[in-house]
């Protein structure tokens, strides 16, 4: 058995903390300020991918959230419900849902990303932009090779596009093209060829 180098298991502890730092005391409390107890982080998630895609299903929805049909079909009646998405059936193809935000889902995301953009500019206010852009490739690098060394890379959402990642290396590094990537490119696609055909 080969030994792991003491950096490594540090370095692995550190990304941990880091995580469980923007997810259960960044985002989880911004949430928490923007809409009370209303809604959860997949529930943010999913407004975000919509916001940001076009046309889903919910085999899409349920690959980028990673969780099952059943599942990804509750989160979209539940947000449906609360009046934050619109869907719409496919008149030609019933298992296509048009997603879409409402006007209040909309205002959701709007003071969420708000609320987010003033805490980031807050806590990384010491740091320079080469230092963080350093510290970025760094994870995305090592991210990369956690991936590679899974059983099915290619099937593995990390949802960056959420983020906003057009510099995403694992996209770049892999090869790969992203759940996200798929469908913000068909929409560009179609924007193009409707821009060509006026």
């Amino acid at each position: 058995m080969t030994d792991t180098p003491i950096a490594a298991k540090d370095f692995l502890g550190s990304a941990h903390v880091f995580a469980t730092a923007v997810r259960d005391i960044m985002e989880e409390k911004l949430l928490q300020k923007v809409a009370g107890k209303e809604a959860s982080l997949p529930q943010l998630q999913l407004l975000t991918l919509v916001a940001r895609t076009d046309r889903h299903t919910i085999g899409d929805v349920a690959a980028f959230l990673g969780v099952s049909k059943a599942a990804a079909g509750q989160t979209v009646e539940k947000l449906v419900r609360r009046r934050w998405l619109r869907r719409n059936v496919e008149k030609t193809d019933r298992r296509t849902a048009r997603l879409s935000l409402t006007e209040t889902g909309q205002r959701l995301l709007t003071e969420y990303e708000t609320a987010r953009n003033e805490k980031l500019a807050r806590v990384f206010q010491g740091y320079s932009e080469k230092e963080l852009r350093h510290m970025a490739d760094l994870l995305d690098r090592v991210s990369m090779e956690i991936v590679n060394h899974s059983v099915k890379p290619e099937a593995i959402c990390l949802q960056c596009g959420i983020y906003f990642r057009e510099r995403c290396l694992l996209r770049k590094l892999m090869g790969r093209t992203c759940y996200y990537q798929q469908h913000r490119d068909l929409r560009e696609g179609k924007d193009s060829h409707l821009m060509r055909s006026s």
